[in-house]
């Protein structure tokens, strides 16, 4: 089973290094990283291409942001299965692609657990985000996998199609609701790390971004799930982030 790993960038040299270096030490051998650049400026492509891996390709073009460039990934990865590592993050540790290969066996769509961090050199954890089984109403419920994490067959993007750019921050949101509640997929949770996400991304970066993150999350809730003006889930997504931060702290 091939796995593909689409990485969208721009000028990330201060991490990209890290996120191709825990792709690069996969145990699992059928595997691509498919890197999808906005036309970096700055040492991103060198450092790339400096592995010399043939498990590499590499794309490098403006975009319109970080949707835009996972929608090309979409059109050119290569395997079975893909998912999505952002260019400041990495994966949890060197059995995570493999787990995801055994997990995919019997399932369309597999996630797991992410941990945020200060940064991959100390590894200092901040928040744990526990993944959670999918059940019907989960949406409802303040509840959404990782994106990091989330991983799909081919036939499962051919179905649900693109991310949908009109959201600006939480377009993972929308294209992850759309194929876990609007489909009858094959879903299984793997109570496991997937994946080390470095805080400082546009999903983390200030309440105004939270705040308007939320607005559009209720707006793919109101379209897809005809979700009233001000649903329950509006409230208990903050609740869930508020969890996650004690459930870090209680771990040490």
């Amino acid at each position: 089973m091939k796995i593909s790993v689409i990485t969208a960038s721009y000028n990330a040299e201060t991490t990209i290094g890290f996120t191709v270096e825990s792709f690069l030490g996969q145990n699992h051998i059928d595997k691509e990283l498919l890197v999808v650049d906005g036309a970096s400026t700055d040492a991103t492509l060198k450092i790339v291409e400096s592995f010399g891996s043939n498990a590499i390709r590499v794309i490098s073009e403006k975009d319109k942001g970080v949707y835009d460039a996972m929608n090309k990934g979409f059109r050119l990865f290569r395997g079975d299965v893909v998912g999505f590592l952002n260019s400041d993050d990495t994966f949890h540790d060197s059995n995570a692609l493999a787990d995801i290969a055994a997990a995919m066996e019997d399932a369309d769509i597999v996630y797991g657990d992410l941990d945020m961090v200060t940064d991959h050199r100390t590894k200092r954890r901040v928040r744990s985000w526990r993944g959670g089984i999918f059940r019907r109403y989960s949406f409802q419920l303040g509840w959404v996998p990782p994106h990091p994490t989330f991983y799909m067959r081919r036939e499962v993007v051919q179905k649900v199609g693109d991310y949908d750019l009109s959201y600006v921050t939480t377009a993972d949101y929308d294209y992850m609701l759309r194929a876990l509640a609007l489909n009858n997929f094959r879903v299984r949770y793997i109570p496991r790390t997937i994946a080390d996400f470095q805080m400082g991304g546009i999903s983390t970066r200030g309440w105004r971004v939270r705040a308007r993150g939320n607005l559009e999350c209720l707006r793919s809730r109101r379209v897809h799930l005809h979700a009233p003006f001000i649903d329950a889930a509006f409230f208990l997504r903050f609740l869930r982030r508020v969890l996650q931060i004690r459930a870090s702290g209680s771990q040490g």
